[in-house]
């Protein structure tokens, strides 16, 4: 595996840390990952692995509601939702996990028919990701860029502490609201709107 030759440092007790490992396959990022079983780990275009760890509970507690409503939603249509759990192969090589995901469960089949790869390209149509206390909000925002660069239709990155939900549309500029009530869908998710009750602070 390339580089992290520092592996007799016990890395968990500085999360969160990034690593430089570029070239990395899909066998060596999963092998990573098992080395660390308690945290996430997330992988950028430049090679760049993030060692984050597990968020504190009640960010885990907004998330949670972020997915229950999303898949409450997605239940009456044809889409699939995901969690923070689930990673993510981005056309740049980035491996992401957004906090919550839809997308479109045949495009999803035809991918998976097209290879045998656990992780295939794929972009999910509608990300979310929530800001927990720790975060810092500059790479926050690059990553939902990231996401519209890549493929997706439309992010939302929601910012508990600031009250704010800041959203993103490919080639446009991000839009943010002020201490909305409840956010509506578009596009890809036209007829979801996420109440922002209990998810604020």
């Amino acid at each position: 595996m390339p580089v992290l030759h520092a592996a007799t440092i016990n890395l968990e007790t500085f999360l969160p840390v990034t690593l430089t490992a570029p070239g990395l396959s899909e066998e060596e990022f999963l092998a990573l990952c098992q080395k660390f079983p308690d945290a996430m780990l997330e992988y950028s275009c430049d090679g760049t692995v993030i060692i984050m760890p597990s968020t504190d509970p009640e960010t885990g507690h907004r998330v949670a509601l972020v997915n229950q409503r999303l898949m409450n939603w997605a239940e009456l249509g044809a889409g699939m939702v995901t969690g923070p759990d689930a990673g993510f192969l981005l056309p740049n090589g980035a491996r992401r996990s957004p906090d919550a995901a839809w997308f479109s469960k045949a495009r999803w089949q035809q991918t998976r028919a097209k290879g045998s790869s656990r992780f295939p390209v794929f972009t999910p149509e509608f990300v979310i990701e929530l800001r927990s206390p720790g975060d810092r909000i500059a790479p926050q925002r690059e990553k939902m860029q990231e996401y519209m660069h890549n493929g997706a239709e439309l992010g939302w990155l929601i910012d508990p502490a600031q009250r704010t939900v800041t959203v993103y549309r490919p080639g446009r500029e991000a839009e943010t609201f002020m201490n909305p009530e409840s956010v509506a869908g578009e596009g890809p998710v036209e007829g979801f709107v996420l109440s922002m009750k209990g998810i604020f602070e």
